[in-house]
């Protein structure tokens, strides 16, 4: 499998392997990336953050628990966290088998333009090449 195998065109890139999607309504969803995913084998449990929560980029937000490992998750953007996926308490492998569809993980209100949001986050193409490296 090529590392940018399953990079989608619509989406926003963390060098923390987080996406991120624009809503259009100065909100958008986050979740880990297909390669994330598969780096970090069978997810086994999601901690999301509390509703209310104020996050500024960069905070971590959350832990994904892998047969393997433990990661941070991390948010790409400065906001407050409006929803969180309670699917995934009971069937966290959504992030396995769905990273950017049913595997999201949160929805932040922007506490900025969106244009100035994702102007620290690479498209899919950079995203690609950042991968490559």
């Amino acid at each position: 499998m090529s590392l940018s195998a399953n990079i989608r065109e619509n989406l926003w890139y963390s060098d923390e392997h987080e996406w991120v999607l624009d809503l259009g309504d100065g909100t958008v969803k986050i979740g880990i990336s297909d390669v994330a995913q598969h780096r970090l084998g069978d997810i086994v449990f999601v901690e999301l953050p509390d509703l209310g929560t104020e996050v500024e980029a960069q905070d971590g937000i959350g832990t994904i628990e892998s047969v393997k490992t433990v990661a941070d998750l991390f948010t790409p953007v400065s906001g407050t966290v409006l929803e969180i996926n309670g699917e995934l308490e009971a069937a966290p492998e959504l992030v396995n088998e769905e990273p950017y569809d049913g595997g999201w993980m949160v929805r932040i209100q922007l506490h900025e333009d969106p244009a100035a949001a994702f102007s620290k986050l690479m498209d899919a193409k950079a995203y690609a090449e950042f991968l490559e490296r």
